[in-house]
């Protein structure tokens, strides 16, 4: 199996463990070094964070779910190191709201199968909508 392969098996079974709700496990996939960009300038949400910052990002989002976001990729494209995946999102929100966009997103993965970096894109007026209103 080649690098390519294998960088998109990493990428899809990292969506699989996000897909736990995990933190601890979420976090053992990324390299230390690792850089997770969020589309857009929603603060509180949009930018660029460390592997800490990234685990208390998802880790008080996740207190807003009845169950963990579940993303799910529908397409996945790889050359070398760098992995696309085109996904949908759900989770149920413990008011009752759906939050469940399509997304986008670029992974790179390093010789040692961990996630080094990660560009995010996503409907931030949806978050916002869901997430950030008053």
């Amino acid at each position: 199996m080649s690098s390519t392969d294998e960088n998109k098996k990493t990428v899809a079974r990292f969506l699989e463990v996000f897909s736990t709700g995990h933190v601890g496990n979420i976090l053992d996939l990324l390299a230390a070094d690792v850089t997770w960009w969020v589309s857009g300038r929603l603060e509180g949400m949009s930018g660029t964070y460390d592997k800490a910052g990234f685990g208390r990002l998802i880790g008080g989002v996740a207190d807003l779910y009845v169950a963990p976001l579940k993303i799910t990729p529908v397409g996945l494209v790889a050359e070398g190191d760098k992995v696309t995946v085109e996904a949908k999102s759900h989770a149920e929100l413990k008011d009752g709201r759906i939050y469940d966009p399509d997304c986008h997103f670029f992974f790179e993965v390093g010789s040692d199968g961990l996630i080094r970096r990660v560009h995010e894109y996503l409907d931030t007026q949806l978050a916002k909508e869901l997430f950030f209103a008053n």
